[in-house]
Formats: structure tokens, sequence, C-alpha cells
């Protein structure tokens, strides 16, 4: 039974159409993945099938949706499906909940407002969905309380609430480790496996085959190449495909070691805490010039941790840092996971990196050097932060610290929101940062592979000795 229909659906802002005509189709019980690199189009055309793309953005084509005919170009006649025909997960499950109500009251409401039940059932409704989800003892958290993975099942909660067969998922496990990756890909199954439809938007190679099902790849706005998922995984035709595929770590040569300069850091028998549990210790290492050591582990073991105890950000259990003493403080620098949190949301970031390179003597000269280096556009200057994709905000947040020439990088997920191409090439311009300016980098990431084919040494933290599900607050506990 076909769901959803969509035909030559364009996107364009002004005269400039930046997504060429797309057609689709999504089954029930057949999950559809859309694939492609950082500002492909891939979230574009998700927004113009829910018609809720920006003002300054317009779309035309068609989508039928059930028995219901709808133009793109005129979203408002969409509204009247959200939540009880189409439902969306979005990329940032924290930002897409009320932060002032507990997660039960979210779902809900969601249950009440869009299906009509009393208080309640809806209340029953919601007590149900928890089970289901495992989010027994969640309720009454408040978002800020949740790990990323409870709040990711809390938003597929809050999303399907409203009885939705379609769901379109945008990048839903950007940043998570493995395990969860693929935890967050069986529940979306499992919700496919109650007759509904599923369409997951991903630059993620490991996601997409867990999904599997059918595979369109996007490209500057454009469809590539199109088919059965584990078909086009095993044999892609066209070469952007083939690149693509060739830019996962897994394949990637492995970087030749390279013999360190002088210590930038020393580390002797560390230990830190979070909410009175031990998280590592007896850690004791150095880290020189123009190395790389990779940090590994899964969620919730202590890396950040360790990062911020190196940059002095949170004080160790036991143990102790040694910077080297002629560096000033400002060489030790921290490219944060979230680009979101991290850039003043309501400045344009050419301002805010103008303003970074005039604080550390560096020229206009020396963003425009880096700009093409990480692949973006001059133009992303003179915009907002929420004016740029997760994976573009990431790549300014690498050039904002370079402008800083730091010896020391904490480099905390840097490539979570990259696709793999993008991703190859931020991490081809760390490690020459760190041979040719002689910094080291201390390099965290979820992908063993990335690691292994990067650092000079790995250091592996273990599993977590509480649940790994850790939330803000148990880090904010850890900062007090």
């Amino acid at each position: 039974m076909t769901l959803l229909k969509a035909e030559d659906i364009t996107v364009a802002d002004g005269a400039t159409r930046i997504l060429h005509p797309v057609s689709l189709y999504l089954d029930s019980g057949e999950p559809l993945v859309i694939l492609g690199e950082t500002g492909s189009g891939k979230s574009l055309l998700a927004q113009a099938l829910m018609g809720t793309l920006p003002g300054e953005l317009s779309a035309r084509g068609r989508v039928a949706i059930g028995d219901r005919l709808l133009d793109a170009a005129r979203p408002e006649g969409f509204r009247m499906l959200w939540g009880r025909d189409i439902a969306v997960l979005p990329q940032e499950p924290w930002l897409s909940l009320d932060p002032l109500m507990r997660a039960d009251r979210q779902v809900s409401e969601a249950h009440r407002l869009v299906r009509g039940p009393g208080a309640a059932e809806a209340r029953d409704r919601t007590a149900d969905d928890f089970r289901r989800l495992d989010l027994t003892g969640a309720g009454q958290r408040y978002p800020h309380e949740l790990s990323g993975g409870m709040a990711q099942r809390v938003a597929i909660a809050a999303a399907r609430a409203g009885g939705a067969r379609i769901v379109i998922a945008d990048e839903p496990t950007k940043g998570l480790d493995a395990a969860r990756r693929d935890g967050v890909a069986d529940l979306l199954l499992a919700e496919l496996s109650r007759g509904g439809g599923l369409l997951v938007i991903t630059h993620d190679l490991a996601l997409a085959r867990r999904i599997g099902g059918r595979l369109i790849v996007l490209r500057d706005g454009q469809v590539v190449e199109t088919g059965p998922t584990a078909t086009v995984m095993a044999a892609p035709v066209q070469p952007y495909t083939r690149d693509l595929i060739a830019a996962d770590p897994d394949n990637w040569p492995a970087r030749k070691p390279v013999t360190g300069g002088a210590t930038v850091l020393t580390a002797t028998g560390l230990a830190a805490e979070r909410g009175g549990a031990r998280l590592f210790t007896g850690l004791s290492f150095d880290l020189g010039e123009g190395r790389i050591m990779g940090v590994t582990g899964p969620s919730g073991c202590g890396k950040s941790t360790l990062g911020d105890v190196m940059l002095g950000l949170v004080p160790a259990a036991a143990g102790r840092v040694e910077p080297a003493p002629a560096l000033p403080r400002t060489a030790f620098q921290k490219l944060y996971q979230d680009p979101v949190a991290a850039f003043p949301r309501h400045r344009a970031l050419g301002r805010t990196l103008a303003d970074v390179a005039r604080r550390h003597g560096q020229g206009q000269d020396r963003i425009g050097a880096l700009l093409p280096r990480l692949g973006l556009a001059p133009v992303l200057l003179s915009r907002r932060p929420a004016a740029v994709s997760g994976g573009e905000l990431q790549r300014l947040a690498l050039l904002r610290l370079l402008l800083v020439r730091p010896k020391f990088i904490f480099a905390d997920e840097p490539t979570s929101r990259l696709d793999p191409i993008t991703q190859k090439q931020v991490i081809a311009l760390l490690c020459d940062t760190s041979e040719t300016e002689g910094c080291a980098v201390m390099l965290v990431s979820h992908d063993p592979a990335l690691v292994s084919r990067t650092a000079d040494h790995v250091l592996s933290l273990g599993p977590a000795p509480v649940d790994a599900d850790v939330t803000p607050r148990d880090i904010a506990a850890a900062l007090q």
C-alpha cells in the first residue's frame, strides 16, 4: 500500500533552484532512505514533503498522502495532516522538546491535542508508549535530565502520539555510538512493523545499511542513484556513490605514525568522577607536538570528561595535568561536540569569526584561506547559525578554533554531523594542522575505524560504571 507519493518536488531560494525535481514513493512496511552529503538537499526535501520550509524558500510539485492530493507550493494545506498522517523526528531531539514540560506531559499532550482522547486515556496511552520504548521512570524528567538516547525515544513517542502512519526521521542517529545508533534504527523499524511508513534521511552509511529498504542518493540537490539499499551499497553504479562509500573510515589508509616534538601536556595518575561514580582512574600519558591521541569507548565512559580535565574545565578526582609552562592558556582549545550550542544564535557567523581573528591577531585572509579547505562557501558567513546545516556549522566551529592557532586541540566528536566525504576532508585538515603547526590533538570518536586510521596511539576507556544513559544533570554534577 502506497502511503505517500511525491512528484517533481523542487525547492528554490528566489530564482535559484537548490533542489531539482525529485519524485519518490513510500510504501507501508518498506523503509526509504535518502542518503547524501551535507548540503545535498536531504532536509530540504523532507521539509517540502511536510510543508515546513523556511519562509524565504519556496517549493513546487505534488504530494499525495493517502487520498489527499497536495500542492507543495501551498504549505498551509499540509498543516491539517501534521501529527495525524505525517510526523517528523527532528535532528536535535533536545531542541524539539519543551524544556519546561516533563517528558510524559509532552507525549500526553500530543495524544490529547492531535487525536482527541480525554486526559485519562491520553495518560494511559503515554504510559504504554513509555513501556514499549523502554522509558519507564523517565516520564517525570525534564528534557535536560534525559540522555541523548532517552530524548530521542521521547521524541519518537511524541512524533507517533497523533497516530501518524508516516514518520520522517531526519539524521536520527548523529552523535550516537554504534550501539545507540543500532538501537534507534531498531526502534524505527519496530514502528515500521506496526504498519507505518518510514523515510530516513542520513549521511550515515551504517544506518542506511541497517534500515535497508530502498535508497535514493542525493548530491547538490539532484538524484544521483536509486535502487534497493543492499544492492546500491554492494555495487554502486555512479562514481559519486562509489566515492561516498569509499570515504567510509573502514576504507581509509592508515596514517603514517608521527614522531612528536616537544611535550605539550603531561597527565599523571588521572582519575575523574561524575555524580559520585568513578569514571576512570590511573591514566598517565604525555602529548607531544604533532601527535594525535585517539580516545574511544562507549557513551558515558568519561571521554568528554577526560578532555575537560585536560583543559582544566573540570577538576581531577586524583592525579595532575601539567601543561608546557611556556604556552598561554589560549593555546589549549576545545572543539565542541555540539556546534549549535557553541555559536551566538543572533549574530552573523562572519562577524563571530572576524571577532575571533582580530582578538588573536589574524587577518581576514586567514578566514578566506580556511573556507575552501573545509569545503565551505563564503556566502555562509552572512548567515546566522540557524540558517546553515549542522555539518556546515561543525566545520565553521573548526575554522574558528584554527584562527587561534592552538598547540593543543581536544576534538570532541568533531565529525559526528558530517557525511563520509566531508568527514574525511575535516580529519585530513586536523591531521595536517597537527603536523604543520606542531599541534597536539586528542581526538574523541565513537568510530573505532576512524580513530585507528588517524591516531598515533589510542586510549580505550571502559564501560561507564553506572547507566550509560548519561544525562546533562550528571554532567552538571561533575562541574560543581
